[in-house]
């Protein structure tokens, strides 16, 4: 089976929690909104840690350096045969540094022209409620645990 994994960033501001996500990049997804969204995540490679992964996988897609505690979050198998395992991290950086690696693409279809595309070409803070809303739908349960895992932590303060 296939492993994939992400690091799930959040933070909280005015006692409101938000998460950061990036929008897929390319023309598929140029015009989408709504489900566009996404965690920072990707393919474990063989002899790969998990977490390892996870970062590497954040740091290709956003150039964000991450200076916090990372947890592990919750794992899932998706549709695709995959198992997607999620880590958790506060992250007070700053976002404006964002560049994601690209990627190749024959565009438009069957033209035989090759074109290069963001991964993820956009960054985005989301309240928790609106990540439901515009991530992909795969994903949200990763918003869930953590929205979970969040309101437990205030709790215990």
């Amino acid at each position: 089976m296939k492993r994939s994994s992400g690091i799930l960033l959040w933070k909280k501001e005015n006692n409101q929690y938000y998460v950061l996500l990036t929008h897929f990049g390319g023309p598929y997804w140029d015009k989408l909104d709504k489900g566009a969204w996404s965690v920072q995540k990707g393919l474990v490679e063989s002899n790969e840690k998990v977490l390892n992964a996870a970062i590497r996988e954040s740091s290709e897609e956003t150039n964000l350096i991450l200076n916090n505690k990372i947890d592990y979050l919750a794992s899932k198998k998706v549709s695709n045969n995959k198992l997607v395992i999620m880590f958790e991290s506060y992250f007070d950086g700053d976002i404006f540094n964002f560049k994601s690696n690209n990627f190749t693409l024959e565009w438009p279809p069957k033209s035989g022209s090759i074109k290069e595309f963001p991964e993820m070409d956009k960054i985005k803070w989301f309240t928790l409620e609106e990540a439901l809303t515009y991530i992909n739908p795969s994903q949200t349960f990763f918003i869930k645990r953590l929205k979970e895992k969040l309101s437990l932590k205030d709790q215990n303060n």
